[in-house]
């Protein structure tokens, strides 16, 4: 007779919860080989995901990707996308109800990154209550002796280090005034020294960048992702479109401590489940939806770019007074121009090069474009 995992491990799973009807949850979870113990844990991790009740999880290391298509077409109103191009690939679990998929990519997945990362970091843009969010899915290369040696590139210090360098630099150019989130396995603490923190170039931009869970990384080991070594290894990184969200009351930070609701504590957990807890973030978002309308200009209506510093605006296709702004990738406006008539504007020389962004709104219209100064 068949008996259910939670009678066979007297197990309380159905009592776990972290998900809402108002915020969005967003969660990282390296489920170490699924399935680690066959249909038992195909069975548990599903009664898990169906309490957790996320909006959406970013997993990895899938082993059995048949077992795992299984187990979430067997839970109503969830979909999963899973890269099967890799062994231990990663996937995304999400809620149909809640998120709105737009897209979903891998970066830097051709052979001259492949060293930096094992795993093609898994990128899905989706629309939330009308905030349009990025979620980058990651699981970086294991082990080192915690010292970062920048002078060998197979030190496993290194590959880490340069993957967070590659993630910033991606997320600076491309989604500069995104609401972004970094998940993942990145399995290095973020408390290590200046010397050798592998994520030292994020630490060293608070004003753009802040790792959600650094609280429970500089805490007590008893809520570590990792707890059987112990150490924290799973992070939460976001951009700073998404710090009064993480701010506003009803947004936490947590590690989701499901071996408390096994009857064996950690023991089951890591025998059954996995040796990572997961952590998962909820944000109360405010509503960003409105009226207007955001289009992106032609790049052919700015020229040159890329520039040396001289920078004009086709506008000679705007027959309305237009307010026209520059801003750099922290979103502080270098200058900003009011042409009430169509012309070929020019921008004032830009002395300092880098990436900007480039605005042009008429008050329900809203164009953009990066520009490029070298």
């Amino acid at each position: 007779m068949y008996m259910s995992p939670l009678i066979i491990l007297g197990q309380d799973l159905g009592e776990i919860s972290f998900g809402t009807d108002s915020t969005l949850e967003v969660i990282t979870w390296n489920i170490e080989w699924f399935p680690k113990n066959g249909m038992l844990t195909v069975d548990s991790v599903g009664k898990i995901i169906e309490s957790l009740d996320a909006d959406l999880i970013g997993i990895q290391e899938i082993d059995d990707t048949i077992a795992c298509r299984q187990m979430i077409d067997d839970l109503p109103g969830y979909e999963l996308f899973m890269d099967n191009e890799w062994f231990g690939g990663l996937a995304y679990v999400y809620k149909t109800s809640a998120i709105d998929v737009q897209s979903i990519y891998k970066i830097y997945d051709t052979s001259p990154y492949w060293n930096v990362f094992p795993r093609s970091p898994l990128v899905i843009e989706f629309s939330f209550e009308g905030n349009d969010v990025i979620v980058i899915n990651n699981h970086f290369k294991c082990c080192g002796d915690g010292l970062l040696d920048m002078d060998d590139s197979g030190d496993e210090e290194n590959r880490r280090f340069e993957a967070s360098q590659l993630l910033k630099t991606y997320i600076d150019e491309y989604h500069p005034l995104a609401k972004v989130l970094v998940i993942g396995d990145l399995n290095d603490l973020l408390i290590d020294d200046n010397e050798h923190n592998v994520f030292q170039m994020f630490l060293n931009d608070p004003s753009n960048y802040s790792f959600a869970d650094y609280d429970i990384a500089s805490g007590t080991s008893e809520n570590w992702s990792f707890y059987g070594w112990p150490s924290h290894l799973d992070h939460i990184l976001v951009t700073n479109e998404l710090f009064d969200d993480l701010s506003s009351s009803g947004s936490e930070v947590v590690t989701l401590k499901i071996d408390e609701f096994m009857s064996d504590g950690w023991y089951d957990y890591d025998y059954y489940i996995s040796d990572h807890r997961p952590v998962g973030i909820k944000l109360a978002m405010t509503n960003t939806s409105s009226n207007t309308e955001t289009i992106e200009l032609p790049a052919t209506h700015i020229f040159p770019n890329p520039s040396m510093g001289n920078v004009f605006v086709d506008l000679s296709s705007i027959h309305e007074q237009v307010t026209l702004q520059l801003m750099d990738l922290t979103g502080n406006i270098i200058q900003e121009k009011t042409i009430s008539q169509p012309q070929i504007a020019a921008l004032d020389f830009i002395e300092t090069p880098g990436v900007y962004v480039l605005s042009i709104s008429n008050g329900y219209t809203y164009f953009s474009h990066k520009l490029l100064i070298q």
